[in-house]
Formats: structure tokens, sequence, C-alpha cells
């Protein structure tokens, strides 16, 4: 179960990356601004998930 948690992570911060240029990318564009934004924001969700499953369990 360990390995599948691991490697659901690492996909999901190479989307954090990916989103993350993509946004930027759109966002310096002058049509795609709301869209670059949108991904930007996409990223920042994914990215407070991980750390967020990354997180150590509570003692108890």
């Amino acid at each position: 179960m360990l390995l599948a948690a691991n490697i659901v992570l690492s996909l999901a911060m190479v989307a954090v990356f990916a989103l993350g240029v993509g946004g930027i990318w759109l966002w310096r564009r002058k049509d795609d601004r709301h869209k670059g934004l949108l991904m930007l924001a996409a990223a920042g969700v994914i990215l407070a998930n991980v750390l967020i499953w990354s997180l150590p369990p509570p003692a108890g």
C-alpha cells in the first residue's frame, strides 16, 4: 500500500509542476489569462492535498 501512495503523490507533484508551468505560460499570454489563473489555482489545490497527505498520522 505504501508503494501505491508514493506513486500517487509523485504523480500529483508532476501534475503540480505541469499545471504551474502551463498556467504561467498561459497567464503571460494576453488572451488566455483566465485559463492560466485557473490552472495555477488547480496546481495550488493539488499541492495543498499533497502536503496534507504527506503529514504523519497523529500519535495516539
